[in-house]
């Protein structure tokens, strides 16, 4: 079976949109801890090594929480993360297996700080609601009150049966 050009192209380009959208994953929160780092020496290589962790929570009607990790002494200080900021980390999401179970490993290599109090675009927000009886405030506009002439009167020969 002969390929056709437009049919490499085709299947390169998807491979290359899917392999982007694996590595495209971010996430926007709040940092609600900033965990105790560790650090150590590699046995394979003799050099030193730092991993920092962090605790997100996102902004959302259910919050979500995440632990990831940023690793290497110049990103840690080049990031510099801090408890209380509101960022958009972008994340990679690896598995490793030790003695015959397996561990999700987080590791961020990018962190945006543009973020404001707002949630990202596309995540709903619930509405605020004011308390029963409260009065409205400054320039809201005033709704009249339902009329009773707005409800047909009941007929007598209702029994109250509903038809469901």
């Amino acid at each position: 079976m002969k390929v056709g050009i437009s049919t490499k192209f085709s299947c390169i380009f998807a491979w290359n949109l899917i392999k982007f959208k694996i590595y495209d994953m971010e996430i926007t929160g709040k940092i609600i801890s900033v965990l105790e780092e560790r650090s150590g020496t590699s046995s394979r290589t003799g050099n030193e090594w730092r991993v920092a962790s962090y605790v997100l929570e996102t902004v959302e009607q259910y919050p979500k929480k995440m632990v990831f990790e940023v690793f290497g002494t110049d990103r840690i200080q080049t990031m510099n993360i801090q408890a209380g900021e509101m960022l958009t980390v972008k994340f990679d999401i690896d598995a490793h297996e030790y003695n015959g179970r397996w561990f999700n490993s987080i590791r961020a290599f990018a962190v945006d700080r543009n973020v404001g109090a707002v949630p990202p675009a596309g995540v709903p927000v619930p509405p605020v609601q004011a308390p029963f009886n409260a009065a409205p405030f400054a320039g809201a506009p005033q709704q009249a009150p339902a009329s009773p002439a707005a409800f047909p009167p009941a007929s007598q020969d209702d029994n109250g049966d509903l038809p469901f």
